[in-house]
């Protein structure tokens, strides 16, 4: 079994729950999943296709790109008080929202809390392995780790997505720095790129 694999059986039975008691979307790519003035942080939301970037509000700092299917925000609220986040669009995005607080009320009358404590558990380690990457990691070993992730994705994704950018805006290493080093890994063929998009690894060195 792949830990790291999303619990999918547990995402189809919330999915199929919440689903009727839902305000459904279909957005193009780069468009805000809210509009200014609704309160998104007080919602949940069920990502059926696409991908989505999630921001936080505060500086803008880039928390990660996450693709369906994904559930977003159960928890909200929970404690009186939630960190500000933006959701945008990185694809044609299709899913549907509603209500945290009614999320968890038809979560509990449905007896699904083991499934949503599930997702809740698979998000939690998601967040522990970005901290594992980037907390007290020197520049190197944090733009290693967020190339590897970005190998991962799919290419219509990458084909999206510019390499320094997401670096930077992820980790927050200086630009010239996050240049210097992708300069020197593609002169050493360890990475492929092409008009600023990764293209593949080759492999990358442990060490700069």
């Amino acid at each position: 079994m792949n830990r790291y694999a999303k619990p999918i059986s547990e995402f189809s039975r919330l999915e199929h729950c919440l689903a009727s008691h839902s305000t459904p979307f279909k957005l193009p790519a780069m468009h805000p999943l809210f509009g200014e003035g609704d309160r998104e942080n007080d919602n949940a939301v069920v990502l059926q296709s696409g991908t989505l970037s999630i921001h936080r509000q505060q500086d803008d700092l880039l928390i990660e790109i996450v693709a369906a299917p994904y559930i977003f925000g159960l928890n909200a609220g929970m404690m009186g008080c939630s960190t500000e986040y933006l959701l945008v669009t990185q694809s044609p995005c299709t899913g549907f929202w509603l209500p945290a607080a009614s999320a968890r009320q038809l979560i509990q009358q449905a007896g699904l809390w083991s499934d949503a404590f599930c997702w809740l558990s698979w998000h939690h380690r998601m967040m522990e392995i970005r901290d594992k990457q980037l907390v007290g990691n020197n520049s190197y070993s944090q733009i290693r780790s967020t190339l590897l992730d970005m190998a991962q994705w799919d290419e219509g994704l990458r084909m999206r997505v510019g390499v320094m950018n997401y670096i930077q805006r992820r980790t927050r290493i200086s630009r010239s720095v996050v240049a210097e080093v992708l300069a020197a890994l593609r002169q050493g063929n360890y990475i492929m790129m092409e008009r600023g998009k990764l293209i593949g690894i080759n492999h990358l060195p442990a060490e700069y």
